[in-house]
């Protein structure tokens, strides 16, 4: 392991040689993901993007992308853009990324099936912020916002997210 990797436990993050409280999917850790089943997926993923929200904070760093009025992501398994960045109007299920709680001012995206997506293996897997300690995510990675920032100023694209 690499000091620049992202050691996930169920209740911890390691990074950088520091600790760092995070929550999980309700349904905790897994290793057969499919769509909707509340679940982290188990393996090794790549961050590929970082995405936020201009009008709450400034950028994070110099490769993350803000978050406008329209971007949505997709989580429809009928949807071609399947587990993608789309824009609105957008006929399939999807997310609004450009939400009205801070959830998701900051986003770091995963490989987590992506984006080559195989219909129904499970969408979004961010990192974000949390909902508050102790409350589970849908199946992504979540921090209190203080760390989830100091993290993004320090990741790289590519790094690893390690999640056993």
């Amino acid at each position: 392991m690499k000091q620049t990797d992202l050691i996930v436990t169920p209740t911890h993050v390691r990074f950088m040689n520091r600790r760092f409280p995070c929550t999980i999917g309700r349904c905790g850790l897994t290793r057969n993901k499919v769509e909707g089943d509340g679940a982290t997926p188990c393996g090794i993923h790549r961050i590929v993007e970082m995405l936020y929200r201009a009008d709450r904070m400034a950028q994070p760093t110099d490769w993350a992308r803000p978050i406008g009025p329209a971007d949505l992501w997709s989580d429809d398994v009928n949807d071609r853009a399947y587990n993608s960045q789309v824009r609105a109007p957008h006929g399939f299920s999807h997310e609004r990324l450009r939400r009205s709680d801070p959830m998701y001012d900051l986003i770091l995206i995963t490989d987590w099936n992506y984006p080559d997506a195989i219909a129904g293996k499970g969408s979004a897997i961010f990192i974000h912020q949390w909902r508050g300690p102790g409350r589970p995510t849908a199946g992504c990675v979540a921090f209190r916002r203080d760390h989830l920032r100091w993290i993004a100023q320090r990741i790289t694209p590519g790094s690893r997210v390690v999640i056993a």
